[in-house]
């Protein structure tokens, strides 16, 4: 067996963690902000692996289950007040008092262990309340959709430009926040790359009825001033490592 560690930026990670599922990879392990290793078996095509992924660094690997390895580190977790994130292998019983949401990392974008993912979580156990209507642009495999639901939104509106991901998420459409209405939703959710937000602000807020709420993440702290500048009216900024959300 051998590997191939990937240098990528963080908006980019789930997009390669879900090629490299695609080229056949045994097992992913995040090493950490900036890098992915992906494990393969000695009969995969090592030069078209190298071709398809220029600069990644190959390394053989003793011989061990590098699939349940990769999946060791992926435990079920508590998020927020009221949610357990499970990995879907796992049985491990629900706590008490928290609604499960089953996750199938690498089949779509989105594990759910990102902070990103928890701020956004946390962030909607505070502002949505029941009967709400939520647009959740970019939902990647669906977990935040599905967690509005389960916090008793009246409808969720999901997009994703992958189409793939729509599949995986079993809801929405292929598209994006320029495709929906003025004045759709009371919650706005948007867990995408800085530069995704700050292009789409218009239509973010667009969306968003008269004294509605937009959440938006997936940039770090260093990041947050591009996308206040984006977007006005920021009302409070959450952090969760080095990861930032923004309330508008």
């Amino acid at each position: 067996m051998f590997s191939l560690e990937i240098d990528c930026d963080a908006e980019d990670r789930d997009v390669l963690i879900a090629e490299l599922w695609e080229q056949g990879s045994e097992g992913i392990v995040e090493i950490d902000a900036w890098s992915v290793r992906a494990f393969f078996e000695d009969t995969a095509d090592r030069k078209r692996l190298l071709d398809l992924f220029p600069g990644a660094r190959e390394r053989d690997e003793e011989q061990r289950d590098w699939v349940q390895h990769a999946r060791d580190l992926l435990q079920p977790m508590e998020v927020g007040r009221s949610f357990f994130l499970a990995p879907h292998w796992r049985d491990d019983p629900t706590p008490p008092g928290r609604l499960r949401i089953t996750v199938n990392p690498g089949m779509a974008f989105g594990t759910g262990v990102h902070e990103t993912t928890r701020l956004c979580i946390e962030a909607m156990e505070d502002y949505l309340k029941p009967g709400m209507t939520v647009l959740d642009v970019g939902t990647g495999q669906g977990i935040l959709a599905r967690a509005a639901r389960l916090l008793g939104a009246g409808k969720v509106i999901a997009c994703d430009i992958d189409r793939v991901a729509i599949e995986i998420a079993g809801e929405g459409f292929v598209g994006s926040v320029d495709a929906v209405a003025p004045e759709t939703a009371d919650l706005v959710l948007a867990n995408i790359s800085p530069e995704a937000i700050t292009a789409m602000a218009r239509d973010l807020l667009s969306a968003r009825r008269p004294g509605g709420v937009l959440l938006a993440s997936g940039f770090e702290a260093h990041e947050v001033e591009m996308v206040r500048a984006a977007l006005p009216g920021v009302r409070e900024v959450r952090q969760k490592g080095n990861w930032s959300l923004v309330v508008i």
